[in-house]
Order: structure tokens, then C-alpha cells, then sequence
């Protein structure tokens, strides 16, 4: 689409609705507004109605206006025609307002086959057309959301993973998408964090942040993350014996939370500096078995306080954000694979933008997303995100068949084909694929929604 004005925004809130796409109205469209398309309508009495869609029917106040012209219909027909369009649509009452429209159209002089398209047009329709009211109204959302995003992220990215569920990408990507969008992304805090994520600054130049809130520590109970939070105000822990012992969590939130680096800033013992993950595993654990007001009186022995364990790789503290989160801050998971990727030849997301179309590419990543349009005739579209983007990868039917395996049950996918160029993007045509293991870590896809 590559919109320049807020209406061409409308248009694209509409034409994703199933109507347009059942009504296969969405290639023509596109086809048009490349100018790789005459616009054209199926009678002349219907251009002025067209005109801003190029000649493609796309909202419902359109065939409103389409069946008054073109059939004839009063007012209250056409109004007829949107309550049956409606929720409590009927084969039988659709099929009595076509009959209706095609004797309006022939009177009216419009031809069998013009007939036909203005039909179609309108039966799918039935299946969830827009009306361009409503259209214009959540356009103005996708406008305020896209501002928000270029021109202050750390609160859009806030925003959008306070609200998830909400939205088409996993928190996981988002936290990828917004720090290769230079917004700085601090990690879960018991000392810090609220249950929501946050704004806040930090460093020499007072840099403005997203901490991510206590709600994305797996298994945590709000009522227990809130709790958090209101002892933290109350004083600040002195260690994390001293959480342990003024809030009471569970063994395996306790140890989730130190497995995740939530007690990076908290010490050992009262007076002490804070340890390593693994250190805080070891408190966790001792304070699981022997209790927090236990610990609290003896935490000062060093046999107790010292941990034995070494710490985390940079690969296992990955593994543990995804465990523990199902998201880092820290390295993409595909970071730790690059050395062994190139050397398999695999190109980044951000490499496939820069070379010229048409030659064989290899690409992986984690599978972000998997989709299988209705309208798309059996093709295959998957997101493959690495460090540095995320790729398009395009599945024909056949291939999608004999790769099925690899294709819906990797985490980490590979994948080679023609690397392809169209309007502007970039997408692997994909004929071989391959499961790379060894990450030891899993992520979750958007699958076929």
C-alpha cells in the first residue's frame, strides 16, 4: 500500500476485513494503486461512487449507494440491503434483494457480466464488509498509534506490552523490535520494578527507559508482585532474605525470580553486594528449604551467603530470561548462533534487504509468525525474526506439503530459496528448509490466526 494520507489508512483498515478479501477485491486494488491496472467500474454510473477506492467497492456505505444507482433502490431498499448484511444475515433474504437488484440493473442497462461483478461485490459484502465510518475510526487509532511510535516509543512499547494480550505481535518481539528501534529496555527488578512495566531514566544523560513490570516473571502471583511493590515502599529490602521474609512467595516464584537476574541489585545478606544469578539461586533455594525468618538471623554466615555455583554463560542467561519470561533484554537468541549460522552460510534479516533479488539466500530465525491466508490459494507466509530484523519467507503449497515438519514445529527454522523483491519488499521464496537445534531455548509463535 505504502500509504502517504490518512484515507489511504481507512482503505487499509477496510480492505483486510473478510469481505474484500472473499470478494477478491484486494489484488485488484493493489494492482491499481502501483498503476499496473486500469481502474475501471462496472458501469459508468458507478465511477463517482469508486472514485476514491479506484473503482474497487470496499466499504458498505458504497453498495448502499451502488444498489441505488445501479438497481434502482429506494432509501429504505438499500437500507434493507445493510440490515441483511448485517449479523443476522440469511441466504434466503440475500437471495431475495439479488433478484431485486438484477432486475433494477437491467432496466438500468448494466450487462450480464457487469451485473455479475456488482454481485459479487455485494454477497461478499455479507461476509463482514466495513462501513467507512467505522473504517475512519479505527484508522485514526492506527494514525495516533504510529505517531506514538516514531515520536515518543518508550511510552508506545510500555503501553503495548502493558496491554498485551492485546495486538499481533508476542511481547518477546516487541522487546526485539523496540530496542533495534534504539529504545533502551531495562530488565524485571525486584528493587525497581512495579507490576507494570515503566518509564524511568537513567545513566549520565538521563536516558529515557522502558523497565519491564513484574507481570512478566512466569508464574508470579499479581496479588504477590503488588505485594512486592507496597513492601518496597514501605522500606527497601536489604537483601533478598529480607524480601523473602516480608513477602511471601512461593519456592518456585522465589526461584524464578532469581533465575530471571530480578535480584541483580538486591545483596546476599544485609550490608553485602549483590551477586550473580546463580548466587541468588543459592538464597533462594536456602530460603525454600530453611525458611526467610531463618535465614534472616544467619544470613551474615558466609557459608550461607556464599554461593558455590558458577555463574550463567551468556547463552544460559538467554535460556533463563525465555524460561522465566518468555522474552529477554538481553542478546536476540539468534546472537548466540551467528558464528555457526554463517558458517552455514545464512544470511541476517538486515543482510536480505541489501542484496539484489533473484540470486539463492539462505535465511533463519525464530518462527514468529506462521500464516495461511483463505484468499492466498495455499501459500505459506512465516516471519523469521534474528538479531537484526525479521525476514518474509513465501511457501508454496506443494513445498509447504513435503516440509510440513520442520516448517510448524521449529523454533528455530533455516530455510533456503530465490530471495524475491515486490513493491518495495523483500521476501525468500522458500523450497528447502531445515530445524536447527542446539539453542536449548523456545519461543512462541502467532500460529495460522
Amino acid at each position: 500500500m505504502k500509504p502517504e494520507r490518512f484515507y489511504d489508512l481507512v482503505v487499509e483498515v477496510a480492505i483486510i476485513r473478510p469481505g474484500p478479501i472473499v470478494g477478491q477485491m484486494v489484488n485488484p486494488y493493489l494492482e491499481r494503486r502501483n498503476g499496473r491496472q486500469e481502474a475501471t467500474v462496472a458501469h459508468p454510473s458507478l465511477w463517482p461512487i469508486l472514485e476514491r477506492t479506484l473503482g474497487i467497492p470496499l466499504f458498505q456505505e458504497q453498495l448502499m449507494r451502488i444498489a441505488m444507482v445501479a438497481g434502482g433502490f429506494t432509501g429504505g431498499e438499500a437500507d434493507e440491503l445493510r440490515r441483511a448484511m448485517g449479523s443476522k444475515r440469511s441466504a434466503e433474504r440475500m437471495q431475495r434483494i439479488e433478484e431485486k437488484l438484477r432486475a433494477g440493473m437491467t432496466r438500468n442497462g448494466i450487462s450480464q457480466k457487469g451485473q455479475d461483478e456488482i454481485v459479487q461485490g455485494i454477497t461478499s459484502f455479507a461476509l463482514y464488509g466495513f462501513p467507512e465510518s467505522h473504517a475512519a475510526s479505527f484508522a485514526l487509532l492506527v494514525y495516533a498509534s504510529a505517531y506514538l511510535k516514531v515520536h515518543h516509543p518508550q511510552a508506545f512499547y510500555a503501553a503495548m506490552l502493558n496491554c498485551w494480550p492485546m495486538g499481533f505481535y508476542s511481547p518477546a518481539t516487541l522487546v526485539k523490535d523496540a530496542q533495534r528501534r534504539s529504545v533502551r529496555m531495562l530488565p524485571i527488578d525486584a528493587a525497581r520494578s512495579d507490576w507494570l512495566c515503566t518509564l524511568g531514566r537513567q545513566g549520565p544523560e538521563e536516558e529515557l527507559c522502558v523497565r519491564l513490570g513484574l507481570r512478566y516473571a512466569a508464574g508470579l502471583r499479581e496479588a504477590i508482585g503488588r505485594a512486592i511493590v507496597e513492601e518496597r515502599a514501605r522500606a527497601p529490602f536489604a537483601s533478598i532474605a529480607d524480601l523473602a521474609a516480608r513477602v511471601p512467595l512461593r519456592r518456585e516464584e522465589l526461584s524464578t525470580l532469581a533465575e530471571i537476574g530480578a535480584f541483580a541489585t538486591l545483596p546476599a545478606r544485609a550490608g553485602g553486594k549483590p551477586g550473580t544469578r546463580r548466587a541468588a539461586l543459592w538464597q533462594a533455594e536456602a530460603v525454600a528449604r530453611r525458611g526467610p525468618g531463618f535465614l534472616a538471623r544467619v544470613e551474615l554466615q558466609e557459608g550461607l551467603a556464599t554461593s558455590p555455583l558458577p555463574e550463567m554463560s551468556a547463552r544460559e542467561r538467554t535460556a533463563a530470561d525465555l524460561r522465566g519470561m518468555g522474552l529477554t533484554v538481553g542478546p536476540h537468541p539468534l546472537a548466540h548462533e551467528r558464528e555457526r549460522l554463517s558458517r552455514f552460510g545464512v544470511r541476517t534479516a538486515a543482510e536480505l534487504l541489501r542484496l539484489p533479488g533473484g540470486g539463492r539466500v539462505r535465511a533463519a530465525g525464530l518462527c514468529i509468525v506462521r500464516q495461511r491466508p483463505g484468499s492466498a490459494k495455499g501459500f505459506v507466509f512465516l516471519s523469521l525474526e534474528d538479531e537484526t530484523g525479521i525476514a518474509n519467507v513465501i511457501i508454496d503449497p506443494g513445498t509447504y506439503e513435503k516440509n510440513r515438519a520442520p516448517i510448524l514445529k521449529s523454533a528455530l527454522l533455516a530455510v533456503e530459496g530465490r530471495l524475491e523483491r515486490s513493491d518495495g519488499v523483500t521476501s525468500v521464496k522458500g523450497d528447502r528448509f531445515w530445524a536447527l537445534s542446539g539453542l536449548g531455548m523456545e519461543i512462541a509463535s502467532r500460529d495460522f490466526h
